[in-house]
């Protein structure tokens, strides 16, 4: 199983990351068999499951019962867990009281979508033993202020998630989703951080790619342009997961049909 030790690791060697986002045993399941190096229960899940509009409706309890679902699938592999809108805002106490309820579910990892105010919690997080991934760039539990569109493209909000990533990497976070910037800030982020990068729309030099699971079987209607359906000429659901690991681990996927402008 993969520790924040052995991201750090891969990321030294050059070894890219292939993760992806699940929801219950039997896709967790084909996960571990495609080699993913780590699950992640997203609040995502709000969208793709329960049928919402977006993340924010997502609760503690909704993230909890999914994340028992995938750990039970899949005993051995790497599992992540959101931290939902409106559980951790309050400060370090306010996300450890969430995180503890996460990781007691089976997570060995949480998100955080957030920047250089949230590097406390993290740094605190860290601290008390609960390993964290970051979450920079577009950051769906704030779609209703932003929109879910490209960030990152002046200036201004450019240095901004730059920083946003630089002190949330330096309060100890071992991973960092890099979602939907422009692929020239991914790769100075990527090369500046000591965490391990994990793009999604945000271009191949990330340290490692995540797609939505539903996104990458082709399941979710009117995807974003950086997904990519793996299912399509493939014989069944293993082999498309499969194919998806091998494409990010030799830096085949995203190409530039699957990079936002």
């Amino acid at each position: 199983m993969r520790t924040p030790s052995s991201f750090r690791a891969a990321k030294r060697k050059g070894e890219k990351l292939a993760t992806l986002t699940a929801y219950d045993s039997s896709f967790a399941q084909a996960a571990a068999r495609a080699g993913c190096d780590s699950v992640l229960v997203g609040d995502s899940l709000g969208m793709v499951i329960q049928g919402q509009r977006g993340t924010t409706g997502v609760t503690v309890d909704d993230v909890a019962y999914h994340v028992r679902c995938v750990a039970a699938g899949a005993p051995d592999l790497h599992v992540m867990a959101d931290l939902p809108f409106g559980s951790f805002e309050a400060g370090p106490a306010a996300a450890f009281k969430s995180a503890a309820r996460l990781v007691a579910a089976g997570a060995h990892m949480v998100k955080v979508e957030g920047g250089a105010a949230l590097a406390r919690t993290v740094g605190r997080l860290v601290e008390r033993g609960v390993p964290v991934c970051g979450h920079v760039g577009l950051l769906p539990q704030s779609a209703n202020a932003t929109g879910f569109r490209v960030q990152g493209k002046d200036r201004e909000s450019r240095a901004r998630i730059l920083a946003d990533a630089k002190a949330i990497s330096d309060a100890g976070a071992a991973l960092l989703v890099l979602e939907m910037i422009p692929a020239e800030l991914a790769a100075e982020i990527t090369a500046e951080v000591a965490a391990s990068t994990i793009g999604i729309g945000a271009g191949a030099s990330c340290d490692g790619q995540i797609l939505v699971l539903q996104d990458l079987l082709g399941l979710y209607p009117n995807p974003p342009r950086f997904a990519k359906n793996f299912l399509r000429g493939k014989g069944d659901i293993d082999a498309a997961l499969a194919a998806y690991v091998a494409d990010v681990r030799a830096g085949r996927f995203p190409d530039a049909a699957h990079t936002p402008a």
